[in-house]
């Protein structure tokens, strides 16, 4: 499984709706997660829930809370047996693999986060004003970021997250792992 997860771009991850989410699972996720790969969760046997008209929604939170704070990931109910939605499986991989690859001009990012990013600054910390002169996408094969900035030292966890909620709100990079640098300008 390991070299597998090395090996892929878009992992499918997929949990037996009859026993919940495992802690197997949750290893596996791990894996994912530390090697950035982007990830489409399945959930199989669906057609063994008993079902109200909220199943779906409350199965949907209850995977989010325990996948946080990576929660843009597409999840997907199916049932191989009555071969239900395994198509939408496979589709839904090519377009977390096309999010992936997914390229944003600089001039386009910065016309974007700027204005937030001057509406909502990073807190000052110890008395000093952080500024962030511009963003750029980095050329890797995953989606990475660095904003260029007097003191990146001084930029906390929850700054970064709202960078990446603001970029995720723009451009569909669902599935996606999203990494953002700061670094000195």
């Amino acid at each position: 499984s390991i070299r597998a997860i090395e090996n892929s771009d878009v992992c499918i991850l997929m949990i037996d709706a009859t026993r919940g989410i495992e802690g197997q699972d949750m290893n596996i996720f791990q894996i994912i997660q530390r090697n950035k790969k982007s990830l489409v969760v399945v959930v199989n046997k669906w057609d063994l829930i008993e079902k109200d008209s909220n199943t779906m929604k409350e199965w949907t939170e209850f995977l989010r809370k325990k996948l946080a704070p990576f929660n843009d990931i597409p999840i997907i109910f199916t049932s191989v047996l009555n071969k239900q939605r395994i198509l939408e499986v496979l589709q839904t991989a090519i377009r977390v693999y096309e999010n992936r690859k997914r390229r944003v001009a600089t001039s386009a990012l910065n016309d974007y986060l700027l204005p937030i990013i001057e509406n909502y600054p990073p807190p000052a910390t110890k008395g000093k004003y952080i500024k962030i002169k511009y963003v750029m996408q980095l050329p890797t094969p995953t989606p990475q970021f660095a904003c260029f900035v007097n003191l990146p030292q001084y930029i906390k966890d929850p700054y970064r997250r709202f960078l990446e909620n603001k970029i995720r709100e723009e451009w569909d990079f669902s599935g996606v792992p999203i990494q953002i640098y700061f670094r000195q300008k």
